[in-house]
């Protein structure tokens, strides 16, 4: 379907998802939520494509943060509504059983920060600045930012950043694990990220899937029940063509080609 604020594009088996609002910073409104919300279920449901990239347009920024001028006349219950769409689209991203790359281009700040720590990996351009500013309009973070950058940089950095509201360059973010790649010109970061999914598209489907939701697991999951997931799952890998056509190849020293079945 053609979207507003949002450009989609497939190559291949990869789709590359453009967050398209440049002169706003590509900042988040309920709108462009809403499209976001199609367009990944619109993904689910592409069985061609394997992995997702996420970026925004423009040479500025991946996304500001959430729209304020939208926000600023929001009352209790409006800004609870709006509060639970933002997290329920970054939910569905951080489930779905496609892996997601983000592409960091310029400014990661508030809802565009919560966006990035809803992918999977996080790849920045030497220029990203990363934050989550909202203590300063006297607002937290309600996209999710409280709990992902928690769980992803530890409580000590997510306080300090949650805290004082201070961006932080794409350096320091690599160094707290918050990203894991940095590239040093901007024209390199989708090449570096098409070059990781290519790398992840070769594998196979199901195995990236189970793989997926067993580290998501692991998140919130005590050691027991998460290795009693893990090991549920990896049975599970082994109801597929692709775990037979897998082990055959490497055996027979073959190049392997995985179906997703």
């Amino acid at each position: 379907m053609a979207y507003q604020n949002l450009i989609l594009e497939i190559e291949d088996k990869l789709a590359i998802l453009k967050i398209n609002r440049p002169r706003a910073l590509n900042a988040l409104n309920s709108e462009l939520l809403g499209e976001m919300a199609q367009a990944i279920s619109e993904l689910e449901n592409n069985s061609d494509v394997k992995a997702i990239i996420i970026t925004g347009e423009g040479n500025k920024a991946f996304v500001a943060g959430a729209d304020i001028a939208e926000m600023k006349e929001m009352n209790e219950r409006e800004a609870e509504d709006f509060a639970r769409k933002g997290q329920g689209v970054f939910t569905m991203l951080e489930q779905s059983v496609k892996p997601v790359i983000a592409a960091v281009n310029g400014f990661a700040l508030g809802g565009g920060n919560e966006l990035a720590l809803a992918c999977d990996i996080r790849i920045a351009s030497s220029k990203a600045k990363f934050g989550q500013p909202e203590v300063g309009l006297g607002i937290i973070a309600g996209f999710g930012g409280t709990q992902r950058l928690t769980k992803i940089v530890g409580p000590a950095y997510a306080k300090e950043i949650l805290f004082t509201g201070e961006m932080i360059d794409a350096a320091e973010a690599l160094r707290i694990g918050l990203v894991n790649h940095v590239v040093s010109v901007e024209d390199d970061l989708l090449a570096k990220a098409r070059e990781l999914a290519e790398k992840i598209i070769k594998n196979a489907p199901v195995a990236i899937e189970l793989t997926k939701k067993a580290v998501n697991y692991a998140v919130t999951a005590d050691i027991d029940t998460g290795l009693e997931h893990e090991c549920s799952s990896f049975a599970k890998c082994f109801k597929t063509e692709d775990q037979k056509n897998g082990m055959a190849a490497f055996l027979n020293k073959e190049k392997v080609v995985f179906k997703g079945k």
